[in-house]
């Protein structure tokens, strides 16, 4: 929906109802919303963190719940049955960190107490987890007299936040298990479903039976229904767009895809949206939590940082994400740092997903996070790194010598002390592209 008028910029915020009646731009996703509802009936979507998930969630809650005020103006208004209504069942594990089974339990406990007194529901019997979940789903559909809508985001966060510690990651995976594993007994009484999370935890490990779950991840009609296109930009955001340089933002922020040949690609909402606001290019998602994690890993399974720019890999390798086998792969594409780009088939129905970086942000906040870990510290490369443009505008091969020389007698020994050949030359090639 275009304007003339310019709207407050929804930085963080994930409530619909607060976007439609605070003055807020919004992208309307209901189109893709609609298509979603009438498709299938259980959904699953991965997407990295802070592209719009918890929105997407809050805004199937509204529609569920029948609010028709808050989607006046936008595609589904006068296409939904308004006079049919839903409970929602909505559970997140988006905020603070778990860490223990002890601590999961009582925060899915209290999600679950609070649903039932929305809801209007009368105290659980002394039950479990699990017993209790289904209770709620049971005493949901009776007492409403319509399915309930269960809608659960950051499904994967508490494992996520303790990688690290895989004895706790398979705990807490266990405990989460327990919660979703409920849901393939109830089907009778679910109209709808949908988790949503950043990283795709197979399904035998996390989801116990749910074998309906669709994956949605990499389908093209759903590609964008996170994240805002040229047109959103250009229509949606055009008031916003004056004294930036068009070409900028789309090199610096848009270059996710998600799907197959010809897919639209999207850009972070988060960057767009401080880019709108703070009227300078930044890496506003890359630091709004760095991915120490993901930097260690690559440090420790000896990434060449060159092939970054076009990694090739299986579906199937994509897909393959858990505790005890974490593909450099699936890490590097569910968070985000590496892209759909392009899809080979070389063997009839054996395609190659080429991956690479998505943009300029990705591509330069990345490669600085992993400088440190490849021996070359921050003094060393903020001091090097006004240097170089120099050096090459004025085509002074000397100085660019002894500029090299001097990156490269930073670097410790151990770095390549009793390393195979192919080891050392490979990371002293990381540190030039990085660099």
């Amino acid at each position: 929906m275009a304007t003339d008028q310019r709207l407050r910029l929804p930085v963080g915020i994930q409530t619909f109802s607060e976007i439609r009646d605070g003055g807020y731009y919004y992208v309307d996703k209901t189109p893709v919303i609609e298509r979603l509802i009438q498709q299938n009936k259980y959904y699953f979507l991965s997407r990295p963190r802070r592209f719009g998930k918890s929105l997407l969630l809050d805004t199937l809650r509204c529609l569920f719940e029948g609010r028709k005020a808050l989607f006046e103006g936008l595609y589904i208004h006068d296409k939904w049955d308004w006079q049919t209504t839903h409970p929602v069942i909505r559970l997140s594990f988006g905020s603070g960190v778990m860490q223990s089974r002890a601590e999961l339990d009582v925060r899915i406990r209290y999600q679950l107490d609070s649903t039932r007194q929305a809801l209007g529901l009368p105290p659980p019997a002394d039950t479990d987890i699990a017993g209790e979940f289904t209770d709620l789903i049971k005493a949901a559909h009776r007492q409403h007299g319509q399915r309930p809508v269960i809608l659960i985001d950051e499904y994967d966060k508490p494992i996520l936040d303790n990688l690290r510690d895989p004895e706790r990651a398979r705990e807490l995976r266990e405990g989460l298990k327990n919660l979703y594993s409920v849901m393939k007994d109830a089907d009778p009484h679910l109209h709808f479903v949908m988790l949503t999370g950043v990283s795709k935890f197979s399904k035998v490990s996390l989801f116990s039976g749910l074998n309906n779950l669709n994956d949605i991840t990499l389908d093209a009609p759903y590609s964008t229904i996170c994240g805002y296109t040229d047109a959103d930009i250009d229509t949606v955001f055009a008031p916003e767009l004056a004294g930036l340089d068009r070409d900028a933002i789309r090199q610096w922020y848009n270059g996710y895809r998600w799907g197959g040949r010809g897919i639209t690609p999207v850009y972070n909402p988060f960057d767009v949206l401080l880019l709108f606001q703070k009227r300078q290019f930044g890496p506003y998602w890359f630091e709004s939590a760095t991915p120490t994690f993901l930097v260690d890993l690559l440090k420790e399974r000896g990434v060449f940082t060159p092939a970054l720019t076009a990694w090739h890999s299986r579906p199937a390798l994509l897909s393959r994400f858990d505790v005890d086998d974490i593909s450099t792969d699936a890490l590097l594409f569910q968070t985000g740092y590496l892209t759909l780009k392009n899809i080979h088939e070389e063997v009839p129905n054996r395609p190659l997903y080429e991956l690479g970086l998505p943009n300029q942000e990705v591509e330069t906040s990345l490669n600085e996070a992993l400088l440190p870990v490849l021996g070359v510290s921050h003094a060393i490369f903020d001091e090097l790194v006004i240097r170089l443009p120099r050096l090459l505008k004025a085509t002074d091969m000397a100085g660019l010598e002894a500029h090299m020389k001097a990156l490269y007698a930073g670097l410790p020994h151990d770095w390549y002390r009793n390393n195979p050949i192919a080891q050392y030359e490979g990371h002293y090639a990381s540190v030039f592209y990085s660099h």
